[in-house]
């Protein structure tokens, strides 16, 4: 027996069944195993590796029923002589002489860009507090599970093999023109409604459709990172506006000279302050009287479980100058991702343009999944669980950071996933994000978040959203110990 075959790991997430068949098919490619050689039996390699013979059975069949095998009566399994292989690799030298200066052809680095900290493997440190995250057992699986298997019947199979070229799932626009908007004071037809890869891709269509490098656009500072990111592939002039516990100032010098001002009014990002009424309404006085269109990303508004949150800025809007970007990363999970745009239909028809040429449009399946998460009535039965878990770990959360001298930060007044925290006077949280690593603890550094180049290097922020509610207050000790430390070195 080949040991190439036979190293499967138990603590692998994929079951042991899949392991053994993406070993035998990747010793197949690779031509570890040739055409025409025989694999064990079941019995001796089931004996070999130590699980059930009918695990090692099942993979074997399942390869046969791709292709890859070739059962012989009385001989088991053969490899099929018409099995593909990969292509022969080349040797170092021609691959040396194949290189190409890659760094002299394109027009864009992102070498240079600030992003924020996110560990793939956070959930195997022992306090993640990582902002953003779903945590799982918060989340209704086995809900979904039936969702997507609907969305796999055969009279569903259209929304998932078919073409939807420019339009989206009918069901998941109606139920976001008929509940989300609704939920948050806006009333808008389907037609005014584009599905897009989460917010930041709807972001991204906005910036490509109306920012060129004559376009002056003003930010908060801080704001979310990968939105500057993808203003400064566009244009030079870029303006920033401090950010208090009122959420953006407004400043009508800077903003009469502005084409498009980006905000998160409802709950910012990543200070978490809202605004409210009345700077709100001064933001659209000066935008009618200066010509400029707002952007409203409007995320988090869903984590209510202290109070009711604003009505989003897009009620008050009775001139069309606000694009509303809306998402289910943090009320669902990221990875689903999908969000939307709320915009004039002669935008929408425009953006569902751009949108075809980038990649046509969402996957049906997850488009139609969520639609019937939430026709059903599971989206808001996760939302109530979710405030309830939410309000619990932000009271031992808000303790902590008190007892712990961490008391100098602000987080939602109507709920929310996070703190945004002030460290003293010359603390850098990046220095703190590495240490913590080391202790098994996952922060956000702040410096991605400030555009300016004397931004202040003592915020971070730490969510409440992916951590236990035993683990918190430990977590917090632990953070405030590595603040500690650093100021003494």
């Amino acid at each position: 027996m080949k040991a190439i075959l036979f190293q499967l790991d138990p603590t692998l997430p994929a079951s042991l069944q899949s392991q053994l068949r993406e070993k035998v098919v990747n010793a197949i490619l690779s031509r570890a195993l040739q055409p025409g050689e025989r694999l064990p039996s079941s019995r001796n390699l089931s004996k070999h590796l130590n699980v059930a013979r009918n695990t090692v059975t099942l993979a074997y069949q399942a390869l046969a029923d791709d292709g890859y095998l070739i059962p012989r009566p009385r001989s088991g399994y053969v490899v099929n002589e018409d099995a593909p292989a990969y292509p022969p690799r080349l040797s170092n030298e021609a691959a040396e002489s194949q290189r190409i200066d890659w760094q002299g052809r394109l027009l864009y680095s992102g070498k240079d860009l600030k992003f924020v900290r996110k560990p793939l493997n956070w959930r195997e440190y022992d306090y993640p507090f990582s902002y953003g995250q779903a945590d799982f057992n918060l989340f209704s699986h086995s809900e979904w599970r039936d969702c997507a298997r609907q969305a796999l019947g055969a009279r569903d199979f259209g929304a998932l093999a078919g073409d939807y070229s420019y339009h989206d799932d009918p069901i998941l626009l109606d139920y976001i023109a008929s509940h989300s908007l609704p939920q948050r004071g806006i009333y808008m037809e389907p037609d005014n409604v584009l599905v897009t890869l989460g917010a930041q891709n709807a972001l991204y269509l906005i910036a490509e459709l109306l920012v060129s490098s004559e376009t002056t656009v003003v930010l908060e500072e801080p704001c979310y990172p990968d939105l500057r990111n993808i203003l400064a592939q566009r244009t030079s002039k870029i303006r920033q506006l401090p950010v208090d516990e009122h959420g953006l100032v407004p400043d009508e010098e800077v903003l009469s000279k502005c084409d498009f001002l980006f905000i998160t009014p409802s709950h910012q990002c990543p200070t978490t302050a809202t605004m409210p009424v009345e700077r709100r309404k001064q933001l659209l006085e000066l935008a009618d009287k200066h010509d400029f269109i707002i952007i409203e990303d409007d995320y988090e508004f869903e984590m209510n479980f202290l109070a009711s949150p604003l009505p989003a800025l897009k009620t008050l809007d009775e001139k069309g100058r606000v694009i509303y970007v809306g998402s289910f990363s943090k009320s669902l999970f990221p990875g689903l991702r999908l969000g939307y745009l709320g915009a004039p239909r002669q935008f929408i028809a425009e953006a569902r343009s751009l949108r075809h040429l980038m990649f046509r449009h969402p996957p049906g399946h997850s488009q139609r999944t969520a639609a019937y998460f939430m026709a059903l009535g599971h989206y808001s039965s996760q939302m109530r669980k979710l405030r309830k878990a939410f309000a619990a770990r932000r009271k031992i959360m808000a303790s902590a950071l008190q007892e712990y001298g961490l008391g100098n930060s602000t987080a939602a007044h109507f709920g929310g996933t996070s703190f945004w925290i002030e460290g003293p006077q010359g603390l850098d949280s990046d220095q703190l994000a590495d240490l913590l690593i080391e202790k098994s603890v996952v922060i956000e550094p702040g410096t991605p978040f400030f555009g300016s180049k004397d931004a202040p290097t003592n915020f971070f922020r730490i969510a409440y959203s992916s951590i236990s509610e035993e683990k918190i207050a430990e977590g917090v000790r632990i953070i405030s110990t590595a603040m500690a430390e650093l100021a003494r070195n």
